[in-house]
């Protein structure tokens, strides 16, 4: 059993539920009209909690960085992000309408006046993948004292132990690593979900998955069968809308569906121990066999393969389960038996 981390109420660790993050991320194109109603979506589909991304331009890129080729959008990556900033002033609003959706408010900030604008209005905080080695602002995000989830793409085992290192140093305990991708959107086969238990086993904390894949099923269902403890999934209203971050998200009715089938799975999985559930008592009871005499059979008469036979039992009486066949075979009936009457102790001498 790795450690658990509890936000607000709830409990994120082995034997919880898994934590659903649905990533509004700045999915909403400068509106805040646009924000509330990823809030909504996100609360009605189920997630615990909605997460947005808190950043500025100049805190992320040189104005001079120029454009990424994976986005093949025709403006320098300044310009974008720049253009996908969350204000600040909305922070208590998002914040508010996730109260009274009865989901958790999370955002990723990227530097640390962000972190301190943020910080009220949170039970936790959250460590995009990129900024997981930049070790002062883990620590600046670390020393608030409050749960941290930190995604781990396209970082290297080691540099995630730099990173868990740092952030112990403060003395926050309270730490939750996200197997992640770093590919928008991530192929199915790079998900890498059997490394959520390499993050338990290693650093004993809560581990889940941070999925970038389009795939609205597999991947989240996959890692809750690997154990994850949390999941983190991207979300939109469209994915025809502008903006680099729609094309990969998930659709209001696919969130939804997600959310769904991870709770279906959880149930599914059930509890580690082998045992008889209430469903089976029924057919537990009618379908298990018997000894059971096939004629009549007299007193003194040997019990062999002729008189007797293992049959399910059915809506009669049972008796002694098949294990005891070989020592009852060429032992004599001590009584008249019945013929179909399940052979019991006390039968045969």
């Amino acid at each position: 059993m790795s450690a658990t981390v509890g936000i607000g109420a709830r409990t994120i660790g082995d034997g919880a539920p898994c934590f659903v993050v649905a990533e509004a991320g700045s999915n909403h194109n400068g509106s805040l009209e646009q924000a509330i109603r990823l809030i909504d979506v996100a609360a009605s589909a189920g997630a615990d909690a909605v997460k947005f991304q808190v950043f500025r331009a100049e805190r992320l890129y040189p104005r001079s960085a120029g454009q990424t080729d994976y986005l093949k959008i025709a403006k320098s990556i300044y310009q974008i992000i720049h253009e996908m900033e969350t204000p600040y002033e909305w922070l208590p609003e998002l914040a508010g309408r996730c109260e009274e959706r009865g989901i958790f408010f999370l955002a990723s900030a990227f530097d640390e006046e962000s972190v301190d604008r943020l910080d009220p209005f949170v039970a936790a905080h959250k460590v995009a993948s990129y900024e997981m080695t930049h070790l002062p602002l883990v620590r600046h995000v670390a020393a608030k004292g409050k749960p941290v989830i930190v995604s781990t793409g396209t970082a290297t085992l080691e540099e995630v132990a730099e990173t868990v290192a740092a952030f112990r140093g403060t003395g926050n305990p309270d730490l939750v690593l996200m197997q992640c991708t770093g590919a928008y959107p991530a192929p199915l086969e790079s998900l890498g979900i059997r490394a959520i238990a390499t993050l338990k086993t290693c650093f004993d904390v809560p581990a889940g998955l941070s999925d970038h894949s389009r795939d609205p099923l597999v991947g989240p269902i996959a890692a809750v069968a690997a154990g994850a403890d949390a999941l983190e999934k991207h979300f939109t209203l469209g994915n025809e809308l502008p903006g680099p971050d729609h094309r990969f998200a998930l659709e209001p009715g696919e969130l939804r569906a997600m959310v769904e089938n991870v709770r279906a799975a959880e149930a599914a999985l059930g509890s580690p121990e082998k045992a008889v559930h209430a469903v089976e008592q029924e057919l537990r009871a009618f379908a298990r066999r018997s000894i059971f005499a096939t004629r009549h059979i007299e007193p003194g008469e040997e019990l062999n393969n002729e008189n007797l036979a293992v049959l399910r039992v059915g809506k009669l009486e049972p008796g002694l389960e098949p294990a005891f066949l070989p020592q009852v075979l060429g032992r004599r009936a001590a009584r008249r038996i019945e013929a179909e009457r399940a052979i019991r102790a006390g039968d045969y001498a």
